[in-house]
């Protein structure tokens, strides 16, 4: 039997990068996937190759997560992964000195407010059956500081606390609703590809970007997907309130030898 079997999956931001990769995953895997986004071109254009249903949702505005509760009043999966980094359409500044409010707000809007919507949405869909898996796309930068993202890094860091209390209220109780957090770190997607660019030094790029990272390389969508299906899959059912670290070993330190 396919890890999850005719669970109904919702995944957020699922038309391209890291979503996307989530819905093919979760398909393979036997899944019934809803796929939204807030870009309808290129979620339908998803949908459509992935073989899965689409729905139009903007994670920060919450008569959308109303309409969508409507449409599917009870899931099995859901996978707040929609978010931005705040430098899509803005250069700037992000950081803590010169950011503006209203970039502040924008980033958290999407970020924080959006896995806060997904996730109420989500206990009200799963209490009735007193089970269920949220997981919520935190990142790397969630636990350490980014002085040039700070909002970023902020709303990162309130959905990595938001996904314990989640937990917690639904162990409170005696749901079988497990809420975990994945903190990603340099993982090649197309966000990268303003910074990185499609010449002949793109691979010196690359690995000047991850020369920090002690695997030397970035992660890949497909590595992020897996850790969503075992999340997802009931194999995980003893994990609630935790944080997944994927990030070629950064959090754990230098890669040198103290002789070094």
């Amino acid at each position: 039997m396919q890890r999850l079997n005719e669970l109904l999956c919702v995944v957020t931001g699922g038309a391209r990068g890291i979503g996307k990769a989530v819905c093919a995953a979760f398909l393979a895997e036997g899944a019934r996937v809803v796929l939204t986004d807030i870009d309808e071109d290129e979620g339908r254009k998803a949908a459509s190759e992935l073989g899965c249903e689409f729905r139009k949702l903007d994670v920060a505005n919450e008569a959308d997560w109303d309409a969508l509760a409507s449409a599917f009043p009870t899931i099995d999966v859901l996978v707040n992964n929609a978010g931005i980094t705040g430098f899509e359409d803005s250069p700037g500044p992000h950081d803590p000195e010169h950011a503006s409010l209203a970039e502040w707000r924008r980033v958290n809007a999407v970020n924080s407010e959006g896995t806060f919507l997904g996730c109420r949405y989500a206990l009200q869909a799963m209490k009735d059956r007193g089970t269920g898996s949220i997981i919520n796309m935190s990142s790397r930068s969630g636990i350490v500081g980014i002085p040039g993202a700070a909002a970023y890094a902020a709303s990162k860091a309130a959905i990595r606390n938001h996904t314990k209390s989640v937990a917690l209220y639904a162990a409170q109780h005696g749901w079988a609703i497990r809420c975990n957090s994945i903190h990603p770190a340099a993982v090649l997607t197309p966000m990268w590809d303003a910074l990185i660019g499609d010449g002949p030094d793109r691979e010196a790029r690359m690995a000047a970007m991850v020369a920090d990272t002690p695997l030397k390389r970035f992660g890949t969508v497909e590595e992020v997907a897996a850790l969503c299906v075992y999340l997802a899959s009931p194999e995980s059912g003893y994990m609630t309130g935790a944080e997944l670290t994927l990030d070629g070993g950064l959090l754990a330190g230098s890669a040198a030898s103290p002789g070094d």
